[in-house]
């Protein structure tokens, strides 16, 4: 595909090099793929090998943690749901669901993340990524909003703890608990890290640099996905964090998301300013929309599916929240039961009765204003 470097337009690699862009016969042929059609997102691939080997690794690191996790059988408590382990600082540890073994759905999770991650960038969508910026503008949201979502759901931090040896466990929950993560995962810093990408991205050179040169191209595959996990880790909570707060907290935040990603999108939509406008011209594209047209399909695309993702996030958020509230409901129906019953095991040794145990009734039943009420 053609590309602009210093104000200049060049060919594909190997392709002809052409003249200054806007000049005359700035254009001299089109060395980009044929017109684009919905079936080149199955039928269309490239490579990535960055983000390929990236993948596998992960790919073959969490499949081995998650059999030694199995193997051990639950000999230890997982680090899960947003709690911390003791030597982290606070919080009960809370164990793994399944009878000890890591939840398939967490792998599952994990899994797919990497694949539509691979998926992005070496399909169709990764093969017209630098020709169309609709297509582009797609590829944004899935890699800073679908695939890190994915990937948080796998909680591959708390594998991490759980799958490592003692000493190593402890370096890593040390470090969540120093100052630089827990400024990271503050909520306000967190959220600029969603936020800001996509206004950086389309109103700085950032884009016209991630669409002319195959390292930029790359390191916006990469830095999308990382400023996503940045986000979603402590959003979720399904891993250890440096700074715990509310879930309701994430739910205004994620309101807050849905304004900003309106916002950006009426702006490319309506704001009368072609983005890397010299680089689209260059390239020479004579086939599909026209650039204008290209920018407002490729705004409504980030608007709506900006606003779609948002729900399984929202799903997966309201869920931890009901999952959580069950968990510490059960931790202290578990402490007063054993309360009760130490209190008990004392007043039989003593020769009272159980009932009159001081500490152990319900608050109302001495209280001078209700106790009437009752019987008592």
């Amino acid at each position: 595909m053609n590309a602009v470097v210093d104000g200049a337009a060049v060919g594909p690699v190997g392709g002809p090099v052409v003249g200054p862009v806007g000049g005359p016969g700035s254009v001299l042929a089109y060395g980009g793929p044929p017109p684009w059609r919905w079936s080149d997102l199955a039928t269309s691939w490239t490579a990535e090998p960055l983000v390929l080997v990236l993948s596998v690794l992960l790919g073959v690191w969490y499949l081995a943690a998650v059999r030694k996790v199995n193997r051990a059988g639950g000999a230890r408590a997982v680090v899960g749901g947003g709690r911390a382990d003791p030597g982290a600082g606070g919080g009960r540890p809370v164990a793994r669901s399944g009878g000890g073994r890591w939840q398939p759905t967490r792998t599952a999770a994990f899994l797919g993340g990497l694949l539509l991650w691979v998926w992005c960038t070496c399909s169709g969508l990764g093969v017209y990524e630098r020709i169309l910026f609709t297509d582009r503008a797609v590829q944004v949201v899935l890699l800073l909003m679908v695939v890190p979502l994915l990937l948080a759901l796998g909680a591959p931090v708390s594998l991490l703890v759980e799958a490592a040896p003692a000493a190593r466990r402890g370096r890593v929950l040390r470090a969540l608990r120093s100052r630089p993560s827990r400024v990271l995962m503050f909520p306000a810093v967190s959220t600029a890290l969603l936020m800001a990408p996509p206004w950086l991205l389309y109103f700085t050179p950032w884009y016209a640099w991630s669409v002319s040169s195959g390292i930029g191209n790359v390191v916006l595959h990469l830095a999308l996905v990382l400023l996503g996990l940045a986000y979603f880790w402590p959003r979720l909570q399904l891993d250890p964090v440096g700074h715990e707060y509310p879930h309701l907290v994430g739910l205004f935040i994620t309101f807050a998301e849905v304004i900003f990603d309106a916002g950006l999108g009426i702006v490319l939509i309506y704001g009368g300013h072609l983005v890397a406008e010299h680089y689209y011209l260059a390239l020479g594209r004579p086939w599909g929309p026209s650039l204008a047209q290209d920018q407002t399909w490729g705004g409504n695309a980030f608007w709506v599916l900006g606003d779609l993702v948002g729900l399984p996030f929202l799903a997966a958020l309201v869920r931890r929240m009901v999952v959580q509230g069950r968990e510490e409901t059960e931790a202290v129906d578990a402490e007063l039961d054993a309360r009760f019953a130490a209190a008990a095991a004392q007043a039989r040794a003593a020769g009272r009765p159980e009932e009159e145990e001081t500490g152990m009734r319900p608050w109302w039943l001495d209280d001078p204003n209700l106790k009437h009420r009752y019987g008592a």
